[in-house]
């Protein structure tokens, strides 16, 4: 097993020698979706860069226990323990019950990671089915005086924690600031401190998602899920935790804080955030208004697209850089990742066709080690995608009877694409995929055609489009963003 390899620590800001508590085993939890709208190119990135990360350890011969849960309880509208929940909120305005909202979401997520080819996780946890095993955390929390009761609700006495641990040691923030930054908020006076956050909310009567609880019927505040499921499926203390750098704070910070509190040790070993995705130098994200969903990058029906970017594109264009950096959303971008991903399945075929020589001019067994150095600095893909197109380079020379190779080296040459493209960057050559997409792209057509003799009142054709994919099992609804369609298998 490979023991070179090195990874950024948020909690210690430096690249550390990775080494799991228990190996062979590792034990990885990454944020999940929150299951309350469509995956947009934000939610790419941490998928990708964790399925990368995954794919990674398991080829090293680690045996990987992979968490990502689903966020479908308790995370309110202002992100500040006040406010609707923002299932409730949808199921509401469609007139559904709130696990609907959840299981359509969360299948057009999982549909979106398989056309991202995300590997499955191990086990994908949903909060709401853990509301017992959150209510033990904060029973725990409170036996060891580090929560406080108000009306029902119970919240996180920061300060207190403070006084014995650092609250900020992974953001690297002081309480002293988040005393002079957190502004007062409307609703929130039943806090002994503003920056004190919700472990159980009592629900209000109009509150639709609630739970019986020994303090009141009511629901887990956001951060609780994560420590609770974390604990369950992995223990204690176990080696990954990752996401987005947006929930460094306050997500992450709170997750450390509770564990501490409820279990007296540090819950994570290392723990890794990508970077943002940018627009203009600006975060992409549903709550600025400028975030694009997958499925429009897919179909390329929006404004800021100029065409449409198969998911292989998208997957090689957040692969292109590396995780802990920004990463810059433009058409130009894209385009030159379509081109680059188009190159390097190209020269698969060449590949297939070259003759091995009696000697080779070329160190194919340097280059193979220049792409695990690549991983093993801190997963840096782009380093290692580089050293690929380097490889492309050889293959040509050699196609050109510039350079040769012997058999073994050749092998090598090959074993080197299928296992850095394929199996662990996990990009697929896109014609696999062209039937379905052709497939949804009709059915998308069909639903805009419908939506154009709505707007006109021609009510018969608009029917008989639903009656006839009806037949075909697909079942149509319509919502206030507009049709929506799945397969009734």
């Amino acid at each position: 097993m490979n023991t070179e390899l090195h990874i950024y620590n948020t909690l210690s800001r430096k690249k550390e020698l990775f080494e799991p508590l228990n190996p062979p085993f590792v034990g990885m939890y990454v944020c999940g979706p929150t299951a309350y709208g469509d995956a947009h190119l934000g939610h790419a990135r941490p998928a990708i860069t964790f399925d990368l990360i995954f794919r990674y350890l398991q080829h090293l011969g680690y045996k990987v226990r992979y968490i990502r849960n689903i966020t479908d309880v308790g995370h309110l509208v202002n992100d500040a323990d006040e406010g609707e929940d923002k299932i409730a909120k949808k199921a509401k305005s469609e007139q559904l019950e709130p696990m609907e909202v959840v299981q359509y979401y969360s299948d057009r997520y999982h549909k979106n990671m398989e056309q991202l080819n995300v590997k499955k996780p191990s086990i994908e946890p949903r909060a709401s089915g853990h509301i017992i095993e959150q209510i033990e955390m904060i029973k725990k929390i409170l036996d060891n005086g580090f929560g406080y009761e108000v009306n029902g609700s119970l919240y996180f006495d920061v300060e207190k924690y403070n006084k014995k641990h650092h609250y900020g040691k992974l953001s690297g923030r002081k309480i002293e600031d988040l005393v002079t930054n957190t502004r007062e908020l409307e609703g929130q006076d039943e806090k002994r401190n503003s920056y004190d956050f919700a472990l159980w909310k009592k629900a209000q009567p109009e509150h639709i998602m609630r739970w019986p609880s020994p303090w009141s019927d009511g629901f887990p505040g956001w951060h609780m899920e994560c420590s609770a499921m974390g604990t369950k499926y992995l223990g204690e203390h176990f080696d990954i935790h990752g996401g987005g750098m947006d929930l460094l704070f306050p997500h992450h910070e709170s997750e450390i804080a509770q564990s501490v509190a409820a279990n007296g040790i540090e819950p994570v070993k290392y723990w890794l955030h990508n970077n943002m995705i940018t627009l203009n130098g600006q975060k992409m994200g549903k709550s600025l208004g400028n975030a694009v969903s997958l499925e429009k990058f897919f179909t390329g029906e929006n404004d800021l697209l100029e065409q449409a970017y198969s998911p292989m594109t998208i997957r090689f264009f957040i692969l292109q850089a590396h995780y802990r950096s920004t990463l810059d959303f433009s058409n130009e971008a894209l385009q030159s990742a379509e081109k680059g991903l188009k190159k390097l399945f190209k020269t698969f075929e060449t590949l297939n066709k070259l003759i091995p020589s009696d000697h080779s001019t070329v160190n194919i067994k340097k280059l193979n080690e220049k792409c695990y150095k690549a991983l093993n600095d801190d997963f840096n893909s782009p380093v290692l995608i580089a050293h690929l197109f380097d490889a492309v380079r050889i293959i040509n020379s050699i196609n050109d009877k510039k350079e040769s190779v012997t058999a073994e080296d050749l092998e090598l040459l090959k074993n080197m694409f299928k296992i850095f493209i394929l199996d662990i960057l996990g990009l697929e050559e896109e014609s696999s995929k062209d039937q379905n997409d052709l497939s949804e792209s009709l059915i998308n057509t069909i639903l805009r055609i419908r939506q154009n003799a709505k707007e006109n009142k021609d009510y018969a054709t608009s029917d008989k489009i639903r009656e006839e994919l009806t037949k075909l099992n697909i079942q149509i609804k319509d919502t206030k963003e507009g049709a929506i369609w799945s397969y009734d298998n």
